[in-house]
C-alpha cells in the first residue's frame, strides 16, 4: 500500500504550485509529438526540478489491457514528455502482457525499472470472468424465503416479442442459495434476529460442495447491517479462506434484486481477481518496478489493489472509463465541450457522451446481462471492432459480428493462423489500412491472404465483387457503430449536430468519418496515438472512490437538516478511505448528489450538492425541478419530492503536467509525405490516388484537403475526399467539411 502511492508523494512535491491548475481541471498530459522514440521537447512546458530526482526523471506508466493489443503511455515527470508503445494481449494471462510490455518499452528508450513512480492499468479480467462463466464456485445467504429474488430478477423483456430470448443463468446455482432466519424492517428495526445456528448448518454445505466465495445479502440490510456484519463474522471464523462480500460493505441501497445481483458478481470474481492481482504486482515488482500498480475503475479513478481485491465489480468498465477521462481531457484542450466519445478496438466499440465537458454517470446497468448497480461512467458497449467477423446467417446475409477473431487468432491479415474474414482484412484489401504493414513496422500484413478469405468466403457466396464485399463488410459495422451512439446521444435527447466524435482505439480513427457522416456528427477529433488513449487517460484519472446511503423518505424544510447530515457521514467515511490510500487532506475533495424524484415516480435524478455549499431547502427545491426538467422536459411545481439516496465520491487530486505540443522542426506537408496509394472509397467508383502522411510529421495549422491517410504506430486515420482537416496547437487532428449520409 504505502509503495504503491510513494510515486503520488513524489509528484505532489513538484506540483504544489500547480494545485489549482489541477482544482479547475486545466490540464493538457500531451506534451510532446508521438511515436515511439525520444522527441524534442515542448516550447511550453513546467520544469519540476529534476534534480530533486538525484539528476534523474520519474516516469508514470499507464496500462490499458485490451481484447487485441495491450497499450502503454509513459509520462516523464521531468520534462512532460509522453511515449507510447503497443504489444499483443495475452488473453490467457492478461498480466503477462503488461510485464513484457512494460520491460520492453523501458528497454527500448534505456529507462530503469527503478525510476517508475506509478503503474496504473485498466482490466477486463472481471467482465471476462463474467461473460465466459470462468468465476468461482459462489453461494449465496440470504434472508428467509428471498434466496430466489436473484433468478426471478424484475420479470423484464429486453424485445417484447422475442420468446427466443433467454435470461442469463443465475451465476449462483439454486443449491448454493442458503436462507438465514432473520428480518429487518425497512426503517431498520429488527423483527426478527438473527439464528446464528444456521449459520453453522451453512458452513458445512459450504465445507462439503467446495464453496470459494460467498455472497451475504439480507432484506433491508442497507438501513441496518447489523445481521449481515453477524453472519460475516461467523463465515470468517469458519472458513478463513473464504472470499466473502457482504452486500451492506459494497452497495448499501435499497431494490434488493440490483444489491443481490451486484453483491453476487463481486463475490464470483473475487477469488480469481485477486490471484490476478497478486501474480501481476509480484511480476511487476520482480522486474524491478518498486511501486504497487493501482487499476482505474469504472467511474474513471483509481483503487489500490487492496481496495480492488474489496470491489472487483467496481472493475466491469475498467479500461473504457479511462478511455472518456482521456477524451474530456483532450477535447477541453482543444476547445470542444460536447463530445461523443468513439472507441474502436479489436474486439468492441465503446462509445458514451461527454456533455459540457462532463462525462455522463450511471448506476444501472449490466455486465453480460447481470445487473451492476455501482456508480460508473455511462459507456455502450457493442461487439463490433477490427476483429469482428464477417459472416453469413442462415438467410444468406451479412452479417458481422459480434463474433471476433480477437489477439488470438486474429485477422487474417496478421498471419497468426487466423481464417475468418473481419473488418480488419477488408479496410486491409480495399488499401484503407497498409498492404505491407502496421505498428511503424512492426507487424507485417498478409494483404493476399486477406483477400482470398473474404474471396472465397464472402464475395463467391454472395456473387459480388471482392471490392463490393469488403465495402459492405465495412458499411454493415459502421451502422452498427452508428446505432450505438444514438443509443447514448439521439435517444436520450442530445442534437448530435451540436457534437464533435472523438475517435481513438486502434481501429476507431479509419471508421470515424463514416460513422460521423452515418450520425450527423460535423467534426471529427482524431488525438495523438488515439490506439494508446485509454492508457493515457489512467494517467489523467484521479484516485475515487464512490459511497451511498439511502434514504427513502418525503422531504421538506422539517426533514431537510436530517437529510443535510448524512453527507456529514458519508465524508467522514471518505475521508477515512482517502487516509488509507495515503492521500493528505488538502488533496481531497468530495462530489455529492441528492437521488430524488416526485411521489409516485419510479426512478430518481442527480442533484448535485458542492462540497462546502449551505444548500437550503428551498434552493434544493428550485434545482431538483431544474434538473428534472432537464431530463425529461417538465416538472411539476407544488408536487411532493421523494429522497432515495445521498451519494458521494470521495476524490484524491492527482497532480499533473500542463504544456503545448510542439511539432517537429522539420514539419511540412512535402515532409510528411510517406507514399500514395490507390484507395477504394466506392466500389462503384475508381480507386483514388490518395497521399499517405506520416502524423509525426504533419505542420500545425495548414488545412488540407482530402482524400488522404495518416498513419503513426497505434493507428490509422482515413480522410475522405472532399474533407478537411488540420492539426491544432494540441496536435489532434481535427477533420471539418464531413458529407452527411443521404
Amino acid at each position: 500500500m504505502g509503495d504503491g502511492h510513494e510515486g503520488f508523494k513524489r509528484v505532489e512535491v513538484h506540483f504544489t504550485t500547480m494545485l489549482r491548475r489541477v482544482e479547475d481541471s486545466i490540464t493538457n498530459p500531451y506534451g510532446r509529438p508521438s511515436g515511439n522514440s525520444v522527441l524534442r521537447r515542448p516550447a511550453a512546458r513546467i520544469n519540476l526540478a529534476a534534480t530533486q530526482f538525484n539528476g534523474g526523471s520519474m516516469y508514470r506508466i499507464g496500462v490499458d489491457v485490451g481484447g487485441t493489443f495491450t497499450d502503454f503511455t509513459l509520462l516523464n515527470e521531468a520534462d512532460g514528455g509522453v511515449l507510447f508503445h503497443k504489444v499483443s494481449s495475452t488473453p490467457s494471462d492478461p498480466s503477462r502482457a503488461i510485464v513484457s510490455g512494460m520491460r520492453e518499452f523501458l528497454e527500448l528508450h534505456g529507462f530503469a525499472a527503478s525510476d517508475v513512480s506509478f503503474v496504473g492499468h485498466g482490466t477486463t479480467v472481471a467482465t471476462n470472468l463474467t461473460i465466459e462463466r470462468k468465476g468461482a464456485r459462489t453461494a449465496l445467504i440470504t434472508t428467509k424465503g428471498f434466496r430466489d429474488v436473484l433468478e426471478i430478477g424484475r420479470q423484464t423483456r429486453p424485445n417484447l416479442y422475442d420468446y427466443q430470448i433467454q435470461n442469463p443463468k443465475p451465476l449462483v446455482r439454486r443449491k448454493l442459495r442458503f436462507e438465514v432466519e432473520e428480518r429487518i424492517l425497512a426503517d431498520g428495526t429488527v423483527q426478527t434476529p438473527i439464528r446464528l445456528e444456521d449459520l453453522d448448518r451453512i458452513v458445512e454445505a459450504l465445507k462439503a460442495e467446495k464453496v470459494e466465495a460467498a455472497a451475504i445479502c439480507f432484506l433491508h440490510s442497507y438501513r441496518n447491517p447489523e445481521h449481515e456484519c453477524a453472519a460475516e463474522a461467523r463465515l470468517r471464523e469458519a472458513m478463513p479462506g473464504l472470499y466473502i462480500t457482504r452486500s451492506s460493505g459494497l452497495l448499501p441501497e435499497f431494490r434488493e434484486f440490483e444489491r443481490m445481483s451486484t453483491t453476487v458478481l463481486n463475490a464470483y470474481a473475487g477469488p480469481r481477481m485477486q490471484s490476478y492481482l497478486d501474480s501481476m504486482a509480484a511480476e511487476v515488482k520482480e522486474m524491478g518496478v518498486t511501486v504497487t500498480p493501482y487499476t482505474i475503475h469504472s467511474n474513471g479513478g483509481l483503487m489500490s489493489i487492496p481496495t480492488v481485491r474489496q470491489y472487483p465489480v467496481r472493475t466491469c468498465l475498467s479500461g473504457p472509463a479511462a478511455g472518456v477521462v482521456g477524451s474530456a481531457g483532450v477535447a477541453r484542450e482543444a476547445g470542444f465541450e460536447n463530445v461523443v466519445t468513439f472507441d474502436v478496438g479489436g474486439t468492441s466499440t465503446d462509445v458514451s457522451i461527454i456533455v459540457d465537458g462532463q462525462p455522463q454517470f450511471t448506476s444501472n446497468r449490466t455486465v453480460a446481462d447481470y445487473p451492476v448497480k455501482t456508480p460508473m461512467i455511462d459507456i455502450h458497449v457493442i461487439g463490433a471492432g477490427g476483429g469482428s467477423i464477417a459472416w453469413m446467417d442462415d438467410a444468406h446475409a451479412l452479417k458481422v459480428g459480434p463474433q471476433s477473431a480477437g489477439a488470438v487468432p486474429g485477422p487474417v491479415a496478421y498471419g497468426r493462423g487466423g481464417e475468418q474474414p473481419t473488418v480488419t482484412d477488408a479496410n486491409v484489401i480495399l488499401h484503407r489500412l497498409s498492404p505491407v504493414s502496421l505498428l511503424d513496422g512492426k507487424l507485417d500484413v498478409q494483404a493476399e491472404a486477406a483477400h482470398e478469405t473474404i474471396r472465397t468466403r464472402i464475395a463467391e457466396p454472395l456473387g459480388i465483387g471482392v471490392d463490393d464485399a469488403a465495402t459492405g463488410i465495412l458499411r454493415i459495422a459502421n451502422a452498427n457503430m452508428g446505432r450505438a451512439i444514438r443509443s447514448v446521444s439521439t435517444e436520450r435527447g442530445h442534437d448530435l449536430s451540436q457534437f464533435a466524435l472523438m475517435a481513438f482505439g486502434g481501429a476507431g480513427p479509419i471508421h470515424a468519418c463514416d460513422v460521423a457522416a452515418e450520425c450527423g456528427i460535423p467534426t471529427v477529433i482524431i488525438p495523438r496515438e488515439p490506439g494508446t488513449m485509454c492508457a493515457r487517460g489512467i494517467l489523467l484519472s484521479e484516485i475515487s472512490l464512490d459511497f451511498v446511503k439511502t434514504y427513502i423518505d418525503l422531504v421538506d424544510a422539517q426533514t431537510w437538516p436530517d437529510l443535510i447530515g448524512l453527507f456529514s457521514e458519508l465524508r467522514k467515511e471518505g475521508r477515512a478511505w482517502l487516509a488509507s490510500e495515503q492521500v493528505e487532506a488538502r488533496m481531497s475533495r468530495f462530489q455529492q448528489v441528492i437521488e430524488a424524484r416526485y411521489v409516485g415516480q419510479n426512478f430518481e435524478v442527480s442533484v448535485p450538492v458542492e462540497q462546502d455549499e449551505a444548500l437550503d431547502y428551498e434552493t434544493f427545491v428550485s434545482r431538483f425541478s431544474a434538473v428534472h426538467h432537464s431530463e425529461y422536459g417538465y416538472s411539476i411545481p407544488g408536487r411532493a419530492i421523494e429522497v432515495v439516496n445521498c451519494r458521494l465520491k470521495a476524490i484524491g487530486l492527482v497532480p499533473r503536467p500542463y504544456n503545448l505540443f510542439e511539432a517537429p522542426e522539420d514539419a511540412s506537408v512535402e515532409a510528411a509525405l510517406i507514399e500514395r496509394r490507390m484507395i477504394c472509397y466506392d466500389p462503384r467508383e475508381a480507386r483514388a490516388d490518395t497521399p499517405v502522411y506520416s502524423r509525426a510529421k504533419l505542420p500545425i495549422g495548414d488545412s488540407l484537403l482530402g482524400p488522404a491517410v495518416i498513419e503513426e504506430m497505434s493507428s490509422t486515420t482515413l480522410i475522405p475526399p472532399g474533407t478537411r482537416f488540420h492539426v491544432d496547437r494540441a496536435g489532434n487532428i481535427i477533420i471539418t467539411n464531413i458529407r452527411m449520409s443521404q
